[in-house]
């Protein structure tokens, strides 16, 4: 069953999925030594990214992995890196592996990604669209079907090809902190909140979820 916590707007939305991160980092570099994530693109992370910034987190023992990525060239606004490096502190930087999605031969540069991914992902931060889709897993594309491989590259959705955390790649995590904001999200997240696995996010095979939600995406919901 995922766990809700309902926050009154985006912002604090954002605040309080920055402090679970936070809290969780501090815990797992206490236990471990290091604190390894994975990071969802578009507008509402970059409100968990930009308040990491205030809370002194020690980024040199932290390493951050995309969950997926648009392919397009290096600076391209379509990017969810160019969000990433504009929200992230500067610190986060040299920890950060990018996907190669410049790369000519697409399907080795997942295979090279994909072995850079760590054992264990302490936390994966995913969202949601509309659609139900997470992560670059959409619905009726092949690679939601894929379980031989961590990293693997869609077919195109709104104009784009994707190389994304398949569902064994994304199996990888201790927990999953979802992050959804927004009335027109209302559908996605009831039918997240069912386990309706019609939808591609309620397939993600973890155990330990937790969404963080505004009031707007939230209404008529229950933890």
């Amino acid at each position: 069953m995922v766990a809700m916590e309902v926050i009154p707007d985006p912002e604090a939305a954002g605040q309080r999925a920055a402090e679970i991160v936070a809290e969780l980092a501090r815990r797992a570099i206490a236990d471990r030594g290091r604190f390894a994530w994975a990071i969802s693109g578009g507008g509402p992370p970059a409100l968990i990214f930009r308040r990491l910034g205030a809370l002194e987190l020690p980024w040199h023992v932290i390493d951050t992995w995309q969950v997926d990525e648009r392919v397009a060239p290096t600076g391209d606004p379509e990017r969810n890196r160019s969000e990433q490096e504009r929200s992230l502190p500067p610190e986060a930087g040299a920890g950060t592996r990018w996907m190669p999605v410049e790369d000519d031969d697409l399907e080795a540069a997942a295979e090279r990604y994909a072995a850079t991914l760590p054992e264990w992902f302490d936390i994966i931060h995913m969202g949601i669209g509309a659609d139900g889709h997470t992560a670059s897993l959409v619905p009726g594309d092949p690679v939601l079907d894929v379980h031989d491989r961590d990293v693997a590259v869609t077919d195109r959705y709104e104009g784009r090809r994707r190389m994304t955390l398949t569902y064994p790649g994304l199996s990888r995590a201790r927990s999953v902190l979802w992050l959804v904001t927004g009335s027109e999200k209302r559908e996605a997240l009831r039918r997240l909140l069912r386990a309706d696995r019609s939808i591609p996010a309620a397939r993600v095979p973890v155990a330990d979820q937790v969404v963080v939600t505004d009031a707007s995406a939230a209404r008529d919901e229950g933890p």
